[in-house]
C-alpha cells in the first residue's frame, strides 16, 4: 500500500507543476523550447504514473494481469474500482504516453494547449476513484486548484 501512496503523491506533484506553468501555454509552447520540452516531460511523467498507479491497485488487488498499458484501466473498470464509462474514457491516457514517448516531433500545441490541458481534472477524479475504492479518501484529497493540500500524508520516494 506504500508505494501506492507513493505514487499518488507523486501524480499530485506532477499535477502541481503542470498546473503551475500552464498559463500563456500556446504562446510559450510555440516560442519557447525550454518551456514545451519541460511541459511535454511533466505530461509525460503525469501520464506514465498514472499507468504505474493503475498497475500498482491491480497487483494490490490481485487482478489479472493487464496485456497492455490501456486494458490496466479497463480492469479498473471491471472491477468497480474506477466507473466502468470513465474507465474506458480514462484509458486513452496510455495511448497518450506513448505518442510522448515515440512522436515526440509530431506534437500539436493547440492538442496540448487546449484538449490535453483541459483534461487535468481527469486525472483528480482518477485519483478520487481509486482513493475512494481503496479507503485512502483522505490521501488523495484534491484542492479547488488541483493541487494536493500542502502537508498531506502521501509519502514520497525516488522513482
Amino acid at each position: 500500500m506504500e508505494r501506492i501512496l507513493q505514487k499518488i503523491g507523486r501524480i499530485n506533484e506532477h499535477l502541481e507543476t503542470i498546473r503551475s506553468i500552464k498559463d500563456d501555454c500556446r504562446m510559450r509552447f510555440a516560442t519557447d523550447p525550454v518551456y514545451r520540452g519541460a511541459l511535454l516531460h511533466y505530461l509525460y511523467l503525469l501520464s506514465d504514473s498514472c499507468i504505474v498507479l493503475a498497475e500498482l491497485v491491480i497487483k494490490h488487488k490481485g487482478l489479472r494481469i493487464p496485456q497492455s498499458y490501456a486494458e490496466s484501466f479497463d480492469i479498473l473498470g471491471d472491477s468497480h474500482i474506477l466507473d466502468s464509462e470513465f474507465a474506458y474514457r480514462f484509458a486513452s491516457i496510455a495511448g497518450f504516453r506513448n505518442f510522448l514517448a515515440h512522436d515526440y516531433e509530431k506534437i500539436d500545441q493547440e492538442v496540448i494547449c487546449g484538449q490535453i490541458m483541459n483534461s487535468l481534472d481527469d486525472v483528480d477524479q482518477y485519483l478520487r476513484q481509486i482513493g475512494n475504492a481503496l479507503g485512502l479518501s483522505g490521501f488523495v484529497q484534491i484542492q479547488k486548484d488541483g493541487s494536493s493540500p500542502k502537508g498531506e500524508k502521501c509519502g514520497r520516494s525516488a522513482e
